[in-house]
């Protein structure tokens, strides 16, 4: 399954921000027309119904250990008549496969990073523009409000709808012992560096003068010992959860762009349940977005020493370069969302 999803993906793949800013164009996002349609939406289902839900990190990151939860909590109170089936550790695809399965109807549901869904509905992706945020608290009272609930629908139009908004946390830069620590913007320049295929964070790691390239995260530590990588950039859990100080000596908490991460479902799935059920998935998922947000907070508040006793060695570079450096994304993002969107965020997070 995982080979026809690389094909399928492969059609759609969109030009990096790296190669439209050599250009000197602004990223594009895929549109409906240049996707699959989706499938026809269901008037009803036979139950009992089996939704097929894939994420890319394991089972011990906190999307991993909601999810769970969510799934006990569905099938209990349908009374099996919905089972949701998980497939962790991109066992299915990588972010972006897993997305292009939604719209192919192969997947029934999913959490990925804002910016990967931005490649489809591109104003989802807003949240992660550099440095937006000062903590979780003015991170998520921004994702609540009208201003990011209205683009929702966006993703309609691709057979996605958003339950929720789980947490990744705020991305923090990591690098091999060969290449040592970042304590400056200047030892960014150049560094070769793994990002998602988000072209918000892409855009970011240009402006500090890296050079980023998307690759799939199940597949990044091999990547890594490999040489193909100096350097990478998640959360504080992705990068303890899943053992990224094995090949990764240094950590800089540069918080440079937040992470949210919308759970989504399939819209024909969606559409095709009965109200009743539709509204315990609802209840359920929003009970898993609270239980995920909580943890990835507590987790990023209690990682930093444990990955410490594990080997990394942490800095703080000083931000405000950092900040300046990137200011010009907002610029670029200006063309691509239009400035009133741009105003209402700045009003948002001001």
């Amino acid at each position: 399954m995982k080979s026809v999803f690389k094909k399928a993906a492969a059609m759609f793949t969109l030009t990096t921000v790296l190669a439209a800013s050599s250009c000197g164009n602004t990223p594009a996002a895929t549109t409906p027309a240049q996707t699959a349609a989706p499938a026809a939406q269901q008037s009803g289902l036979t139950y009992p119904v089996t939704i097929v839900a894939g994420y890319s990190t394991n089972e011990e990151d906190p999307r991993g250990v909601v999810l769970k939860k969510f799934k006990e909590t569905v099938e209990k109170e349908t009374n099996g008549d919905v089972i949701i089936e998980i497939h962790p550790s991109g066992e299915l695809g990588s972010d972006t496969e897993l997305i292009m399965g939604i719209i192919d109807g192969k997947v029934g549901m999913t959490v990925s990073s804002a910016g990967n869904y931005a490649s489809f509905a591109t104003k989802i992706g807003c949240s992660a523009l550099p440095f937006l945020f000062a903590d979780f608290e003015s991170a998520w009272k921004f994702i609540d409000s009208d201003t990011m609930q209205n683009i929702n629908p966006d993703l309609e139009a691709y057979n996605m709808h958003v339950l929720a908004y789980f947490d990744n946390g705020f991305r923090c830069v990591t690098t091999s012992e060969k290449v040592g620590p970042v304590n400056s913007v200047s030892d960014m320049e150049g560094l070769n560096i793994r990002t998602p295929e988000n072209q918000i964070v892409m855009q970011t790691m240009s402006a500090l003068k890296a050079n980023p390239k998307s690759f799939p995260f199940a597949e990044l530590k091999d990547a890594i010992r490999e040489g193909k990588f100096d350097a990478q950039e998640n959360p504080i859990p992705v990068i303890y959860n899943n053992k990224l100080y094995e090949v990764q000596k240094y950590l800089a908490i540069t918080n440079h762009s937040y992470d949210a991460m919308p759970l989504t479902i399939a819209n024909d799935i969606w559409q095709g349940l009965t109200p009743e059920y539709r509204e315990i998935i609802e209840k359920a998922a929003k009970t898993a977005e609270t239980e995920d947000r909580q943890l990835v907070k507590k987790q990023t508040e209690d990682f930093v020493s444990s990955l410490e006793k594990e080997g990394m060695t942490v800095t703080y570079p000083d931000l405000a370069p950092f900040k300046e450096a990137t200011a010009s994304v907002m610029d670029v993002f200006a063309t691509v969302y239009g400035q009133e969107l741009i105003d209402e965020i700045q009003k948002a997070v001001n």
